[in-house]
């Protein structure tokens, strides 16, 4: 009889594990932060952020690059983002983490929340990103908005709110 009750206990044991093993396995593959339109928006917003242009534009769609050739002070996106966006007293980028993502179509909207070294306090900041896939395969920026407070009105619904501001194109 004990040596039954050790043998159910060591299934039960084994079966709780492999459930927990599953559930966090399934939980990494299913993670929005684990696909290309996150991690190209990510790296599109660190890139920036280092000041390195040549990696934030191999991020984004041509129609895009072309937007910031136009519209950027001597074609950078660096200069765009930091020199008109982002005021000195944030101070510099600590972090960008994951926010939220749908799908619209066959692109993705994809929202993020940054927060600085001198902080607006624990909402952050937002920001808005659309991504779509290439012909070629590859993932890109084709369009952002935001970098506002996440306290501001205008950063709900950034993919469709009129009032969101810093949108390109």
């Amino acid at each position: 009889m004990r040596s039954r009750i050790g043998l159910i206990i060591l299934v039960v044991v084994v079966l709780i594990v492999v459930v927990i093993g599953g559930f966090t396995l399934a939980g990494r593959l299913l993670d929005p932060r684990n696909t290309p339109q996150y991690a190209v928006a990510l790296e599109f917003i660190e890139a920036v952020h280092r000041g390195d242009d040549a990696a934030a534009i191999q991020r984004i769609t041509p129609e895009l690059q072309t937007w910031v050739a136009t519209n950027c002070p001597g074609g950078s996106i660096s200069i765009c983002l930091l020199g008109f966006y982002i005021p000195d007293d944030w101070g510099n980028l600590l972090s960008v983490v994951f926010r939220r993502s749908e799908p619209v179509g066959s692109a993705w909207n994809v929202d993020m929340i940054a927060t600085y070294e001198h902080g607006l306090g624990f909402s952050g900041v937002c920001i808005y990103t659309l991504t779509s896939q290439q012909p070629d395969g590859r993932w890109l920026v084709s369009s952002w908005a935001g970098f506002i407070s996440c306290g501001d009105a205008r950063s709900r619904d950034m993919a469709s709110n009129p009032d969101t501001p810093n949108r390109a194109p």
